[in-house]
């Protein structure tokens, strides 16, 4: 976890999907080069020279709107996000450990690996499926990144400190903070 959450000029973070932080040094940096302003220090963290000392910042907002993509990147993770973590065979329960990606169409007849072609899927679904043509219970899609991150919010994050959620607003439940 990096020591800075850094928000766009809108408030929000540039990103949840990972959460947008960085390292203490490259907040400092972007405070020297006027590129964003600090909304929050770290109440227990001075940075000592011989001429200064500085408080590292723990909540930055960018002084200029970053634009970001609306389409998702295609990742292990974010197909498993997609399907909410369940097989799409059989409905059970996967961990990101767990579960596996599914050709719909396998690889050996021609499939390619985008959204439209995988899903997640548990061990025994995916090896019982084999190289064979079989539909899964939901037809996969292309997602937004509002999707995505909405999905998310149904799990638990990490967070540097608790303060962090009055930017995010996670579920309280669903937070753990390191």
């Amino acid at each position: 976890m990096s020591d800075t959450l850094i928000l766009n000029s809108n408030g929000k973070p540039v990103s949840v999907m990972p959460l947008s932080t960085v390292h203490w040094h490259l907040s400092v940096k972007l405070l020297w080069l006027n590129k964003a302003s600090v909304l929050e220090y770290h109440d227990d963290w001075v940075l000592h020279s011989p001429s200064s000392q500085i408080t590292v910042p723990s909540v930055m907002m960018l002084r200029e709107y970053m634009n970001f993509s609306k389409k998702p990147r295609f990742s292990r993770y974010n197909v498993h996000l997609r399907d909410l973590f369940t097989c799409q065979y059989c409905n059970c329960q996967v961990g990101m450990n767990e579960g596996t990606l599914d050709h719909i169409v396998p690889k050996s007849r021609g499939g390619k690996s985008n959204w439209l072609n995988i899903v997640t899927a548990c061990e025994s679904c995916n090896n019982d499926k084999g190289s064979t043509l079989a539909s899964p219970k939901k037809d996969p899609h292309v997602p937004n990144i509002y999707e995505l991150e909405n999905k998310r919010k149904r799990y638990p994050i990490h967070l540097k400190t608790a303060s962090w959620n009055k930017y995010l607003n996670w579920p309280d439940n669903l937070i753990n903070v390191a």
